[in-house]
């Protein structure tokens, strides 16, 4: 079975190529994937905004009708690190439809990806950090509301600590919340996921994948899941312009590897987002996040 993919072009919403978000990397990641013949026609699928009833299970309502409205304070449009206008506003409620939508089809077919999402910065309050909402707290939050899901876990491998999502998840009973990132990476002032793995400066493909060999067991014993958030960020890479890890390409395949393959080995659905990456060498930063479709489209 082709892997099933989540994407609309207005996951790009048109900043200047000399942004330090670099929008410019949906539309590359899209044409990396149909180059590698990953993109198929019958399992591509449509993006949809996400309504604001789901938006505000995840987030406060003012800040959601901000959002859609693009009236959002200028303190807060700081913190996220650009304006909100009509562009951005639709990407936020695309990326989380999307995610929405890669988790129904995951639930379906086993595992699914969406080429955005992973945006997990974003508070209950309001967003920061390049990122509006949050998209896998709101798709877990519907899947819980819809009973489409009992035991939910986010595995975050973004290298920035999950700040956002363990601020919405954390007294959410039917979501574990898993996050390894690099310790003295943003934010400065970290909230506790239910579980954190904090790594040094310079952590390397060997190191890297020994500490999450030891810890996927470890998650799988903790509840009979039924679905798993995987953002895959490869802002981990030797070359992130915001990273502070060594992985090499090869240590970001074998990582999507190896989570992907526990999980899906024990017949749990996976549900991938593609998380942070930041590189002036646009091209090569979609290519690295290629590599979370070409493992997912081999287990697909």
């Amino acid at each position: 079975m082709p892997l099933q993919i989540v994407h609309h072009p207005d996951y790009d919403a048109g900043f200047a190529t000399n942004h330090r978000f670099p929008m410019s990397k949906y539309p590359l990641l899209m044409e990396a994937l149909r180059a590698r013949g990953l993109a198929r026609p019958e399992a591509l699928n449509t993006a949809e905004p996400a309504p604001a009833s789901w938006l505000k299970l995840a987030h406060a309502a003012d800040y959601v009708d901000q959002v859609i409205s693009c009236s959002v304070p200028e303190k807060i449009e700081r913190e996220i690190g650009f304006p909100v206008g009509p562009r951005v506003s639709l990407r936020a409620q695309l990326a989380t439809g999307g995610t929405m939508l890669a988790a129904r089809l995951a639930l379906r077919h086993g595992i699914a990806c969406n080429t955005a999402g992973g945006s997990h910065h974003a508070r209950r309050a309001q967003g920061a950090g390049f990122c509006t909402f949050n998209d896998v707290a709101v798709a877990s939050l519907v899947l819980l509301g819809e009973g489409a899901a009992q035991n939910i876990l986010v595995v975050d491998l973004d290298v920035h600590q999950g700040d956002g999502t363990a601020d919405i998840l954390g007294d959410e009973p039917g979501v574990f919340t898993f996050s390894m990132h690099g310790e003295r990476n943003y934010p400065v002032r970290k909230i506790a996921s239910d579980l954190d793995i904090a790594l040094p400066d310079g952590t390397g493909d060997a190191g890297y994948l020994r500490r999450l060999a030891t810890i996927l067991p470890e998650l799988s014993a903790r509840a009979r899941w039924d679905i798993v958030f995987y953002n895959a960020g490869v802002d981990v890479h030797a070359e992130d312009r915001l990273g502070r890890l060594a992985l090499s390409n090869d240590g970001l395949r074998a990582r999507d590897e190896m989570v992907i393959g526990h999980f899906r080995a024990l017949g749990i659905p996976v549900c991938g987002v593609i998380g942070g990456g930041y590189s002036t060498d646009v091209p090569a930063l979609a290519a690295r996040h290629a590599i979370l479709f070409e493992v997912a489209s081999a287990c697909a």
